[in-house]
């Protein structure tokens, strides 16, 4: 989950609320390519969760890559919580899954190389101390009550209010892991574009990168059980956002939605202002209860934007939210398959043409398909199968029309990093369908051979 934000000054006229948003318009030549993904840690020898103190833990994951691999450490209270280099941070999810927030690159060779790296240096401090580390939509064995609530005041606070609002927002926290990837527009109407593709395809993206079919030891019946906790967190910051498909939508748009998502903090000092269900309109008038008199800088906006979980949500760029952790080579192919749609013009068009004229209950009712069947998924005449290979053949077009060459100039482009989609396409199964053959065959029921099988 996002970091505090900073650098904001005071808001004294609403507009600033929209051009914040619009200041993250660049030029094409500027556009980059943030990569964001989770992972679980578990001890080797009990398969128990990492907790956060102790031996084997996170804390000592953290001070291993910080002493190790020269990562400044990023503190809280007087804990270690996060690191950060080159524009890069190694953050802490709530239930200990730790984030890789990479730094914007030009290109997926460069984001996979970051992925890599990382990979390798974690690995390397996990090897020392017995711990092992696994990419997966959902903790597969794991109960809420092994899971250690990581030491940060935002998570103390979500984790009291998640228990008053939906039914899924703890397992959210504790227990789910995802790979996003975020992409720059370069002006309203490129933005407008981008998130209404963004939105209509996430289903695919949940299908594609299906990683999460059991939960608490068992098989759960869904092939993305991530997807299906999102589904039911919090319905004033969840969902496929009708709205975007509207005549109208812009900055100010989302302003408006954005000022409707009940608050979760003021972050002053330091500390986390518990602001639980407060308006941000109020803040905007120096209304709100927990800071009576005051009024918000742009900070506490860019706070605020951060606590709004769509399938796709939009800051200064576009982030998108609809598919599982998972492997190590699904890692660079979720960039890669965004980017060859969004960042070249005519694969975007394709794109649009593609899912223009769903409803709004097409979205919403392939989102929940997608959860469920994968890519066996079919709502009203639409098969998931079908428009997942067209949509990965016209990323595959977007990446080679990019052209960006990669080992020196020995790898020609970035299409082989969709291969492992265009490998699901081909047979028809995503990682979820190959554990499920693995559970009822070789591993004969025994999920504990999930972390030898598909640990990193």
């Amino acid at each position: 989950m996002s970091i505090p934000q900073s650098g904001g000054g005071p808001i004294e006229r609403h507009e600033q609320l929209a051009e914040y948003l619009a200041d993250g318009c660049k030029p094409k030549s500027e556009w980059r390519i943030g990569t964001e993904h989770e992972k679980f840690g578990y001890c080797k020898d009990t398969l128990k969760p990492l907790p956060y103190e102790g031996e084997r833990s996170i804390r000592v994951m953290l001070e291993g890559l910080r002493d190790k691999h020269n990562w400044a450490p990023v503190e809280e209270g007087g804990k270690l919580i996060g690191l950060e280099k080159d524009g890069a941070n190694v953050s802490l999810e709530p239930g200990g899954q730790l984030e890789l927030s990479g730094a914007p690159v030009e290109t997926i060779h460069e984001t996979c190389d970051e992925v890599n790296t990382h990979l390798r240096e974690v690995q390397e401090v996990a090897d020392e101390i017995g711990v092992g580390w696994i990419g997966l939509g959902a903790a597969p064995v794991w109960t809420h009550e092994q899971m250690d609530l990581m030491p940060k005041g935002r998570y103390k606070l979500m984790n009291d209010y998640m228990g008053r609002v939906g039914s899924m927002g703890r397992v959210m926290m504790r227990r789910t892991c995802t790979v996003q990837v975020n992409l720059d527009f370069g002006s309203e109407a490129d933005m407008v574009q981008k998130m209404r593709v963004a939105v209509a395809l996430q289903p695919v993206a949940t299908a594609l990168f299906a990683n999460s079919p059991f939960f608490e030891g068992k098989p759960n019946s869904y092939k993305s059980l991530r997807s299906m906790v999102w589904r039911n967190l919090d319905a004033a910051r969840t969902g496929t956002l009708p709205f975007i498909f509207e005549d109208g939508f812009g900055f100010e748009r989302w302003v408006e939605y954005a000022l409707d998502v009940p608050m979760y903090f003021v972050y002053r000092d330091g500390k986390y202002v518990d602001a639980l269900g407060m308006s941000f309109r109020d803040f905007l008038e120096g209304k709100l209860p927990a800071l009576p008199g005051e009024t918000p800088t742009l900070s506490d906006w860019a706070d605020h934007l951060t606590t709004a979980f769509p399938e796709a949500r939009m800051k200064k760029f576009i982030e998108m939210r609809g598919a599982d952790g998972g492997p190590w080579r699904r890692l660079c192919a979720l960039p890669a398959f965004w980017v060859g749609l969004m960042y070249d013009q005519t694969a975007l068009d394709g794109a649009w043409d593609l899912v223009k004229d769903w409803t709004p209950a097409q979205h919403d009712a392939l989102r929940v398909a997608a959860s469920v069947d994968g890519l066996q998924a079919k709502v009203s005449g639409i098969n998931m199968h079908d428009i997942a290979r067209e949509a990965v053949a016209l990323s595959e077009a977007g990446l080679k029309a990019r052209g960006k060459v990669g080992a020196g100039g020995m790898v020609p482009d970035e299409t082989h990093f969709l291969n492992a989609l265009k490998e699901s396409i081909e047979t028809g199964k995503v990682p979820a369908d190959e554990m499920l053959e693995d559970y009822h065959g070789k591993w004969n029921g025994d999920l504990s051979k999930i972390y030898a099988d598909y640990s990193y």
